[in-house]
C-alpha cells in the first residue's frame, strides 16, 4: 500500500526552475505573481499548460517525422551522377557494404529513438489525463530515460555535417545535406522541446488528491 507523503506544493513550498531554491510561499498567493527571491524568476509549483504544450510539440513533431523519412537526408553528387539517399536507404547502404555498426547506430539514433520517444511522450500524456495511478515509478523512469536520449537523435545530423564539411572534393564527389536533414532536426529539436515542457510531477497528482 502506497503511504501518502506531504508533498511541497501542501507545505506551501515551490522550487525554482533557474536557481533551484525553495521558497515559502503564502496560500493566498496568486501563482503569476511569485518571483524567486533570489534570482528574480517566476515561481510555479507546476509547468503552465504542460499537457497542452507537450500535446502541440508532440504532433508538431509526428507531422515533421513524415517528410523527414520521405525526403533524402543526403545528395552526393561524383563524377556527374547524383544519389540521393533518406534514413532508411543509408541504414541499408552502410549494412549491404559491410559496415552494419554503422547502420546500426543510425538506425538507433533516427529511427528507434525518436519512435520510442513519441510512444512514450503520448502514453505519459494520455495516462496523466485519465488520472492513472498505476505504476507511477515506472512511468517516471520513462519520463527520465526519454528526456536523457532524446538528444543522441542529432547523431544522424551530425554525421550529416560532418560528411558535408569533409567530402568537398571539387569536381570528383561532393556531399551536401538534403530535405529530410532539415525537417529530421527540426524533429529531434521539437521532441527535445516537448520532454521539457512535459512536467513528471504531473504523473503523481492524482495520487496526492485522492490521498
Amino acid at each position: 500500500m502506497t503511504h501518502h507523503a506531504l508533498t511541497a506544493r501542501e507545505a506551501s513550498l515551490v522550487g525554482c526552475h533557474s536557481c533551484s531554491l525553495v521558497s515559502s510561499i503564502p496560500s493566498t498567493a496568486r501563482s503569476r505573481h511569485l518571483r524567486c527571491p533570489r534570482c528574480g524568476a517566476a515561481l510555479y509549483a507546476r509547468k503552465p499548460n504542460s499537457l497542452a504544450r507537450t500535446w502541440a510539440l508532440v504532433i508538431a513533431a509526428l507531422i515533421l517525422y513524415i517528410p523527414a523519412n520521405l525526403f533524402p537526408v543526403t545528395v552526393v553528387t561524383s563524377l556527374g551522377q547524383t544519389q540521393s539517399d533518406t534514413i532508411m536507404s543509408g541504414v541499408i547502404y552502410f549494412v549491404q557494404s559491410g559496415a552494419w555498426y554503422l547502420g546500426l547506430i543510425i538506425f538507433i539514433a533516427s529511427v528507434a529513438v525518436p519512435i520510442m520517444k513519441f510512444i512514450v511522450l503520448i502514453y505519459l500524456l494520455i495516462s496523466v489525463q485519465r488520472g492513472s495511478r498505476s505504476r507511477l515509478h515506472d512511468r517516471t523512469r520513462l519520463y527520465h530515460i526519454t528526456e536523457a536520449v532524446g538528444r543522441w537523435s542529432m547523431v544522424d545530423v551530425y554525421v550529416v555535417t560532418i560528411l558535408v564539411a569533409l567530402v568537398k572534393l571539387g569536381g570528383l564527389a561532393n556531399i551536401d545535406a538534403g530535405l529530410g536533414a532539415v525537417y529530421f532536426a527540426a524533429v529531434v529539436v521539437i521532441t527535445m522541446f516537448a520532454a521539457i515542457t512535459f512536467d513528471p510531477r504531473l504523473i503523481w497528482d492524482r495520487l496526492e488528491s485522492t490521498g
